[in-house]
């Protein structure tokens, strides 16, 4: 029974997610849709906050029974009821969010001492910023031509969560660069949807190499050639030792001997993976001798 309830509470959010952006599509392209249907849609909506609630409670009372604290059980009740992809956009969306407060204080997203960052953004610069203004013009005149006001607050709130995600998302490019440890080491990342770290001993090849491909953010080849481009363009190429693996942005894994990532400056990436390990030697400790004084004369007898 519970795993019914389980079942039925996972493929709830994967029903009610495409219907709500359905609806929302419907609403900007005109189409008029009569109260009751808004309202059969806000009960769908809360009916399935109510049923996920009710599957994760007992979840979360025998984790608690079990010995879990409260946030450790919260968290578990929480797997096992929301999909990995969820979770997962979820966590994108608030990493984006730190983001954007981390750009607007004009700091980097862990960038440890003698590493190099190198940015990749440039290829989208134009087409993000291009999505924003659309985006603004789009929640102002939506504000201006929609009559009804819960649909009007709706469609408002949406919109203005949508340009600051939009902005967020290209903070979290810039703040997280790619990076090259000082011992050689490997970091690519695009926001705060991939994160890939390789060894410096795995990484046997490096060089420039301008390739265009018409695919998706994140492609794996049959070959084992990942290709993580920014604006359907990758800049380097990388060859390891042994296949390294990773986690897609939705939660999928997969695995690659040979890496394909766009840099902005693609010369200077290559010549920071060709350079030596920078090991910080410690300083050299001189020993410290005693002065000597010179010995004290022997006084005469007195007068």
């Amino acid at each position: 029974m519970r795993g019914i309830a389980l079942r039925t509470a996972r493929g709830a959010l994967w029903v009610v997610l495409p219907a709500e952006l359905a609806l929302v599509v419907c609403l900007v392209g005109g189409v008029r849709i009569t109260g009751a249907v808004l309202l059969a849609a806000e009960a769908l909506v809360l009916g399935v906050l109510v049923l996920e609630g009710a599957v994760m409670w007992p979840l979360y009372t025998a984790r608690r029974r079990a010995g879990d604290g409260r946030r450790a059980a919260a968290l578990s009740a929480v797997r096992a009821v929301v999909p990995v992809a969820v979770r997962r956009l979820m966590v994108h969306e608030l990493r984006a969010m730190h983001s954007l407060a981390v750009w607007a204080v004009r700091r980097r997203h862990r960038i440890p001492e003698g590493a190099l960052p190198f940015s990749y953004t440039e290829p989208q610069t134009g087409t993000m910023w291009a999505f924003f203004f659309a985006s603004v013009l789009e929640t102002v005149v939506l504000a201006l031509v929609i009559p009804w006001p819960l649909v009007h607050l709706t469609l408002l709130v949406i919109g203005v969560y949508g340009t600051v995600l939009i902005v967020a998302l290209h903070a979290a490019c810039v703040t997280r660069p790619h990076v090259v440890g000082a011992d050689g080491s490997l970091r690519l990342r695009y926001g705060a949807l991939f994160d890939l770290r390789v060894p410096a001993s795995l990484i046997t090849a490096a060089r420039v190499e301008r390739r265009y491909d018409a695919g998706g953010l994140v492609r794996v080849g049959e070959d084992g050639v990942l290709d993580l481009a920014v604006g359907s363009q990758t800049t380097v190429t990388v060859e390891l030792a042994e296949p390294v693996e990773f986690v897609r942005p939705l939660g999928r894994r997969g695995s690659a001997r040979t890496l394909r990532f766009h840099a902005d400056d693609a010369r200077a990436a290559v010549a920071a993976l060709g350079r030596k390990p920078v090991t910080l030697a410690p300083r050299p400790v001189t020993p410290v001798t005693p002065e000597r004084t010179a010995p004290s004369s022997t006084p005469g007898p007195p007068a």
